[in-house]
């Protein structure tokens, strides 16, 4: 992280001289600041090199890191899944109904105090179109 905000730095740092010698020049507004982005840009490629290395390096490692933390929890998950079955217990996303359909919102006694369809609309409601 520190090579990123080091070279981050650098590069505003060349940005912000390359506009103050261009503004100097007699460049305003909108081309100071295209030539000072072109011209810090060319020097950060041969000046910073070796910063832009060393926070890609850093950055690469990072990513690796996160990586492996993926990898570390499949590797966790599989080890619970295989626990859970050696105890023989039920998967946590058996369907609870008999038919393999799962049981609506609110177990099986929503189920049977809630209206159907029909006797809704003889209700005097009237679906949507």
């Amino acid at each position: 992280m520190r090579s990123v905000l080091a070279y981050t730095a650098a590069r505003l740092l060349l940005f912000a001289v390359a506009f103050g010698v261009v503004y100097l020049l007699g460049a305003r507004a909108f081309l100071a600041l295209a030539l000072a982005f072109l011209i810090s840009g060319m020097v950060s490629y041969v000046l910073l090199s070796s910063q832009r290395d060393a926070m890609s390096a850093a950055v690469a490692g990072g990513l690796a890191r996160m990586r492996g933390v993926g990898a570390r929890l499949e590797a966790g998950a599989a080890k619970e899944d295989a626990a859970q079955g050696d105890r023989g217990a039920a998967p946590a996303d058996a369907p609870d109904a008999p038919d393999g359909a799962p049981a609506p919102e609110g177990g099986p006694a929503a189920a049977a105090t809630a209206p159907s369809a029909p006797a809704a609309a003889e209700d005097g409601a009237h679906p949507r179109s």
